[in-house]
Formats: C-alpha cells, sequence, structure tokens
C-alpha cells in the first residue's frame, strides 16, 4: 500500500488533494475546534495542515509516503507557514507522541483494513488528551454484494466504514458527533460523514 501511494504522489495527483476541507474549515472559523496541538493523520500534501498553521495552530502532520511530505513541504514554504511534516504509519506510530489537542483524519481511518484499523485505535487514540477533538471524515455505507467482492479481491484495505462502525470503534472513549453527511447516494461513492469526537 505505501509504494502504490508514493508512486501516485511522486507521479501524480490523488483526486482528494485540494484546498483545506470545508468542514475543517467551517469548524476552525466558527471557533468549535479552537487553535491547539494539532496532528493530521495521512496529510497527503499537507493542505489540512497548511490551512490549521495559517489559523494559529502547532501544526504536526504525518503520511507514510515520502513522496507526498516532499510536495506537502513545498506548499507549506510557498505559504509561509511552519508545520513539523512527518513519515510514520498509523498503524504503528513511532515517530509521534502526544499529547495533542486536536486530531484531523480525511480518509485515511476508512482505507486500512479491519486488522489495521484495531492498530490504529491503538496507536492514534493515545495521543489525543482528555477533551481534546478529534475530526473524523470518512467514506460510510452498507457495501453490496459486488463491492464486498471487489474488496476481497485487492492485497489491502477496504473502501467505507459500516454504518455504526464509528460509534462501535470509539464510543467508548470519545462523546461522538456527526457534523456533516450523506447517504444514500445514487452515484458512487454511496454516502460520507464526518464526525466530531471529544475524548471523554
Amino acid at each position: 500500500m505505501k509504494a502504490f501511494y508514493n508512486l501516485w504522489y511522486r507521479h501524480g495527483t490523488p483526486p482528494w488533494v485540494g484546498p483545506a476541507r470545508s468542514e475543517l474549515v467551517r469548524l476552525v472559523e466558527s471557533g468549535r475546534v479552537p487553535p491547539g496541538r494539532s496532528l493530521d493523520l495521512g496529510c497527503g500534501e499537507g493542505d489540512n495542515s497548511i490551512f490549521l498553521a495559517q489559523h494559529g495552530f502547532d501544526a504536526t502532520a504525518i503520511d507514510f509516503a515520502p513522496a507526498a511530505l516532499v510536495k506537502a513541504r513545498a506548499k507549506a514554504e510557498a505559504a509561509g507557514v511552519a508545520v513539523r511534516f512527518v513519515e510514520d504509519d498509523l498503524t504503528r506510530m513511532s515517530n509521534v507522541a502526544g499529547a495533542f489537542d486536536v486530531l484531523v483524519d480525511y480518509g485515511s481511518f476508512d482505507d486500512l483494513s479491519v486488522q489495521d484499523r484495531d492498530s490504529y485505535m491503538r496507536a492514534v487514540v493515545p495521543l489525543l488528551r482528555s477533551g481534546g477533538l478529534f475530526l473524523l471524515w470518512c467514506f460510510e455505507w452498507v457495501p453490496s454484494r459486488w463491492e464486498r467482492a471487489a474488496v476481497a479481491a485487492l492485497p489491502f484495505g477496504q473502501m467505507a466504514l459500516l454504518p455504526g462502525e464509528v460509534e462501535r470503534r470509539f464510543g467508548a472513549e470519545f462523546a461522538i458527533e456527526r457534523v456533516a453527511g450523506e447517504s444514500g447516494l445514487r452515484g458512487w461513492p454511496h454516502g460520507w460523514a464526518a464526525y466530531l469526537m471529544t475524548r471523554k
């Protein structure tokens, strides 16, 4: 998986690359997510972390694809902001330590296999302080039979979380609010959701 994403960032631009995500922008500009020590989980080219740094956050961002981090550092330099970009693996992090005030994950957790989601939980949750905020964006729907077959044939990852999976996995550690999302879409993907979670 790491080699696949590294090649994609090195030779192209994945479709999720672009300005800071609208849910993050709204929550920060409204004051619901105040400045603090932030960690962007699976940062890609760093657009969300650059936005956070521009709004007073002490921003750290991690990704396991070196090519993505090269582009992210260049973007941060061009924007005139300081972001610490770190190469690390979300399932067994060794180069980042908490406690952070804010975690942001746009589309990394839902991309992991079931086993790697378990490892992510063990690695990531302890990085957030009590009372800290976790903004999680994910694809979310019940996969069809052919989608389940396609996932089973792939050598890595999943394509979406099941409805209720966020509550099941994070509910013991977090108070959870669904702040945006769409379900039952006719096209693909069939649904998505954004959750703002507060560490208990």
